[in-house]
């Protein structure tokens, strides 16, 4: 299921993605999921996916993933043009997102495709913002334990997803210009998913051991 224009393909994306290590020239992303919101912050739906990086898996004792989890799963480039389809038009929300879109927009170019420059929410810097670290410190785990998250697996692309959206919508009521975002990211002319990426169109693989499901408030505020 691909979200259209149709069904509004206007308000947040929050992503996350794993990778191999921590450099995004020199790494791959290995796992990586989509929550979308509406601009009201209604949940619209998630997307995940196992990507093969075509090398090593990197660091399973963090992100849980061994090569034989990845047999069936696509390259970056066969969910390449999907991926454009559920970020168009969206600001763009991570912890860390920077990192995220770093990983994000390196695979792109390796495609000979640039990533627009989409608007960003960072639930990192809002969480720093808008209350004390100590004693919890700025990690996705500690921002999500500080409003009460908790049931959620840390370093599964979805889990971190669901807990981001959970403290993106915490937090939103308090953070100035969402409107202004918003009307940016629909502006923002993207790349069609045509040609090569239109092409490789490959399934996507879920996580087998993926977590139970932590259900994203439906937050409602004043600035979009």
């Amino acid at each position: 299921m691909l979200p259209g224009r149709s069904q509004g393909s206007y308000g947040y994306a929050v992503v996350d993605v794993e990778a191999t290590g921590s450099s995004s020239h020199r790494h791959r992303v290995v796992e990586l999921a989509v929550l979308l919101l509406d601009r009201d912050l209604v949940p619209q739906g998630e997307f995940t996916t196992l990507i093969d990086p075509q090398g090593p898996v990197g660091p399973t004792h963090i992100h849980g993933i061994e090569a034989e989890h990845l047999t069936g799963a696509p390259r970056f480039a066969a969910i390449a043009a999907r991926l454009l389809v559920l970020l168009r038009g969206r600001v763009l929300v991570g912890h860390n997102v920077g990192c995220d879109r770093a990983f994000l927009a390196a695979e792109y170019a390796r495609l000979g495709l640039r990533l627009p420059a989409a608007p960003e929410v960072c639930t990192m810097r809002t969480a720093a913002a808008l209350g004390p670290s100590a004693p919890y410190g700025l990690s996705l785990r500690a921002c999500a334990a500080r409003i009460g998250v908790t049931d959620w697996s840390p370093h599964t692309a979805l889990g971190d997803v669901r807990a981001t959206a959970a403290l993106f919508a915490h937090h939103a009521p308090q953070l100035p210009g969402l409107s202004d975002l918003l009307a940016a990211a629909a502006g923002l002319p993207w790349p069609e998913p045509s040609g090569l990426l239109a092409a490789a169109d490959g399934l996507w693989l879920r996580r087998g051991n993926d977590s139970a499901r932590r259900t994203v408030p439906h937050a409602r505020h004043g600035h979009a």
